[in-house]
């Protein structure tokens, strides 16, 4: 595959409701980067799973991620914890990874020619899609504050969720993401790692711009 030269890549990883989406579209923002949400996109054919149970194969998703418009993964449906949990099963699946990798290559290495590069965020980012990234951060916070994140914006959404059972959701979903056979999500001793259980969104993204500036202006 062909890239583009002289683009500002940045590769985040972290557990789900840590924060790393909305970092991502603020340093996406504040450095004219092309933002892709890399677990909407396996929501969107956890989704497609779910409606699709008998009709659901391989060429269905490569068809789907063909014709697949940044708009679809602005659906409130991925939000949900039955696609979240589907998103988790496909996402153990090898085949389907590759479908998605193709895909996420292409939107980090020739973003759009408007943006200066691009920034993407997921599980395996850092360790399997942007590995020569110039920027790597993983992103955690404590799994009781992530539940907290979540449950409120269910609230937002009017989705009838208690707290305990967004709990019980995310460390099932860190459980997967860690043990899956392919793409686990780990900490790599090359990424930055930070902490936002106490951080605002504000506070922690002055850190990784502090960051990717002293790079930057090097």
């Amino acid at each position: 595959m062909k890239k583009r030269k002289n683009i500002i890549t940045v590769a985040i990883d972290s557990p789900a409701a840590a924060g790393a989406g909305t970092q991502a579209k603020l340093i996406a923002s504040y450095y004219n980067l092309f933002y892709l949400d890399t677990g909407k996109i396996y929501r969107f054919i956890g989704k497609l799973k779910l409606q699709n149970p008998k009709k659901f194969n391989y060429s269905l998703v490569k068809k789907k991620m063909k014709n697949l418009k940044m708009k679809n993964l602005k659906d409130k449906d991925l939000l949900s914890d039955e696609v979240a949990t589907s998103a988790s099963i496909i996402a153990k699946d090898n085949k389907i990874r590759k479908i998605v990798h193709a895909f996420q290559a292409q939107c980090a290495y020739n973003p759009p020619k408007k943006y200066a590069g691009s920034v993407l965020d997921g599980r395996d980012i850092i360790t399997v899609q942007v590995k020569d990234a110039m920027f790597k951060f993983f992103i955690t916070a404590n799994v009781r504050v992530r539940a907290r994140r979540r449950f409120n914006e269910h609230k937002e959404l009017k989705q009838n969720i208690s707290y305990n059972e967004v709990l019980k959701s995310l460390k099932k979903r860190d459980k997967s993401d860690a043990q899956r056979k392919y793409g686990r999500l780990v900490k790599t001793k090359n990424s930055v790692l930070i902490n936002t259980s106490k951080l605002s969104k504000t506070r922690a993204f002055k850190i990784l711009k502090k960051h990717m500036n002293k790079k930057l202006k090097a």
